[in-house]
């Protein structure tokens, strides 16, 4: 038989500097708790056309295919791989780190013909990479992370990139759900086809939405697919018809309150100004890699390729790293997170992102690891 003595809900307000999610806004918190309405009601009709504006601005693109996918960031990569890849269709994968992986299997498991361009974990690609990578055969969708939050490395040559794989005839499909609010990225700038976040890193609103951004060029061969799509629930042909600004057609039930949330995360975003924000993350960046070059913790990644809004932050041999970290969460309230795959244990992934990219943050952690550090 079932208790009825479970406990009330008294969650603990964590400082949470790690590689996501990060912290919430006091007004988006209260966006998540105004009342649901219908999932076709007038009023959050409305709703849906002020997100996808706001998402625009975001993206940095006039992409009329834009909107939020119901489901975390993942279900954005799975998006951008099940409505552009066909059974035995080519898809170069560049990976170095966990998330290209995850696109590369993702890509196997709806039939592609899954090539890797590799580099180790912390590694960037050039142009160069993917020019000699695609002269070897007929691609169609080439996949490329942004910003590699199981490294702290993100791509700085993207624009470059894009020319070559549309020179080459493939479509370019680029992961930022650790970037976008956080680090400049533009869509319509660097000619990216399809683009993918989450809601719950730079953008600071609850994990649950995946904004997702379709060019031209990858609508027209989307359309000229000769199979369904093999999943339904993240078949684009239906999620634009709900998200049609004149006439939405019933596809599923939206997660409504985080629609509300991830709206109230964006007009914040335009209060402050893109610019202004991606100036924040760096100036805050910046203390905190001194920070840690000061405490013998130096960034991993060479500051040329290094992302901002996560640092890999290297581990002296020998330091029980697990222990430091429990006891800065217990001790402190504050959640960084370790490393994995090859660089497990030797590795801190530090966040700085959206609502906890805040000097104050920064200043607690430095000081609290000063007293943690043997």
């Amino acid at each position: 038989m079932v208790s009825s003595n479970y406990r009330d809900l008294n969650v603990p307000g964590r400082i949470l500097l790690g590689p996501g999610p990060s912290m919430v806004p006091p007004r988006v918190l209260a966006a998540l708790s105004q009342p649901p309405v219908g999932y076709l009601d007038p009023y959050f009709s409305e709703i849906m056309d002020e997100t996808q504006a706001l998402l625009r601005y975001l993206f940095r693109t006039e992409n009329e295919v834009t909107f939020p996918i119901s489901g975390t960031g993942t279900a954005g990569m799975e998006a951008a791989i099940a409505n552009f890849v066909e059974p035995g269709d080519r898809v170069l994968a560049a990976i170095s780190g966990y998330f290209g992986e995850r696109l590369a299997e993702i890509a196997g498991r709806y039939g592609a013909q899954v090539v890797r361009l590799e580099r180790p974990w912390g590694e960037v690609f050039t142009p160069r990479d993917f020019e000699n990578a695609l002269t070897a055969g007929d691609f169609k969708l080439v996949t490329l992370v942004h910003g590699e939050t199981s490294t702290g490395a993100v791509q700085t040559r993207v624009a470059e990139i894009a020319e070559v794989v549309h020179r080459h005839g493939a479509l370019l499909v680029l992961d930022t759900v650790a970037s976008l609010g956080g680090i400049p990225v533009e869509v319509d700038a660097w000619n990216v086809d399809i683009c993918y976040s989450g809601s719950q890193k730079c953008i600071s609103a609850p994990p649950g939405m995946a904004p997702f951004t379709v060019g031209p060029r990858a609508m027209e061969a989307f359309e000229m697919r000769k199979t369904p799509v093999a999943n339904w629930y993240l078949d684009i042909a239906g999620l634009r018809r709900y998200w049609n600004a004149e006439q939405k057609s019933y596809h599923h039930t939206a997660p409504i309150n985080l629609v509300y949330a991830l709206r109230e995360a964006l007009r914040l975003i335009v209060e402050e100004g893109i610019e202004n924000r991606w100036a924040r993350h760096r100036f805050v960046s910046e203390l905190l890699w001194q920070g840690l070059i000061d405490l013998g913790l130096p960034p991993r990644v060479p500051e040329e390729s290094r992302m901002i809004s996560l640092t890999a932050a290297a581990l002296p041999g020998g330091l029980d790293e697990a222990v430091v970290r429990r006891r800065l969460l217990e001790d402190y309230n504050v959640e960084v997170a370790g490393g994995f795959g090859p660089l497990a244990g030797k590795i801190w992934r530090i966040g700085v992102m959206g609502y906890s990219c805040r000097r104050e943050n920064v200043t607690l952690l430095l000081a609290a690891l000063k007293e943690l550090l043997p």
